[in-house]
C-alpha cells in the first residue's frame, strides 16, 4: 500500500528539520527540496528506513536554470517497490561550487547516472569512484547541457531561408 505524501514529509521533517527547504506534490509525486549538504544522509535514511524502503534509484539528472540564484540542480527520483511509492528530491548548487556528495555508497546504480550528469552539466559528485566523462570526449572543456551557449551559430550559411524555398 502506498505511503501518503503527508506521512513522507512528516518523517523527513522530523528527522532533518530545517534542512528540508520546501515540499510540494506534483503529479501525485512528493517533490522535496533540501539542503545539498545532507543529500547522502537523506538518501541513507530513505533507503534504510524499514517503513519507507526507497531502495530503487530510478534516475539522477541535472538541470540548469541560468537566471536563478543557485542555477544548477541535481534531481533524484526514488521508488519504493515494496510500497509502490515514488519521491523526487532536488538539491540546488551554485556555478562557483557545483559539488554534492556522491550517492554511490547508497545506490550502486548512481555510478553511471552521476557520470552522465557530470559530463553534461559539470556537477561534481564528491566521493565518486570514477568521475570522468562518459559520453563526450575527454578533451571537451564545456558542459553542453548548460544554457550558456547559443543554440546555433548565426553566421552559418547552410541555414539560410533561401535554401529551404522560403
Amino acid at each position: 500500500m502506498p505511503i501518503s505524501n503527508e506521512i513522507l514529509i512528516e518523517k523527513l521533517t522530523s528527522k532533518f528539520g530545517s534542512a528540508i527547504i520546501k515540499s510540494e506534490t506534483m503529479y501525485d509525486i512528493l517533490c522535496v527540496t533540501a539542503n545539498k549538504d545532507i543529500n547522502l544522509e537523506i538518501l541513507h535514511f530513505l533507503y534504510d528506513d524499514s517503513e519507507l524502503q526507497f531502495q530503487f534509484l530510478t534516475d539522477i539528472c541535472g538541470v540548469h536554470y541560468p537566471d536563478a540564484l543557485m542555477p544548477l540542480c541535481v534531481v533524484y527520483h526514488l521508488h519504493s517497490l515494496s510500497t509502490n511509492t515514488r519521491i523526487r528530491f532536488k538539491f540546488y548548487l551554485t556555478i562557483d561550487n557545483p559539488s554534492i556528495k556522491s550517492a554511490t555508497p547508497v545506490y550502486a546504480a548512481a555510478n553511471w547516472m552521476e557520470r552522465e550528469t557530470y559530463d553534461f552539466y559539470g556537477i561534481i559528485f564528491e566521493g565518486h569512484p570514477n568521475l570522468k566523462r562518459i559520453l563526450n570526449v575527454d578533451e571537451m572543456t564545456v558542459f553542453p547541457m548548460r544554457k550558456e551557449y547559443p543554440l546555433e551559430d548565426p553566421n552559418r550559411v547552410d541555414k539560410k531561408d533561401f535554401y529551404f524555398g522560403r
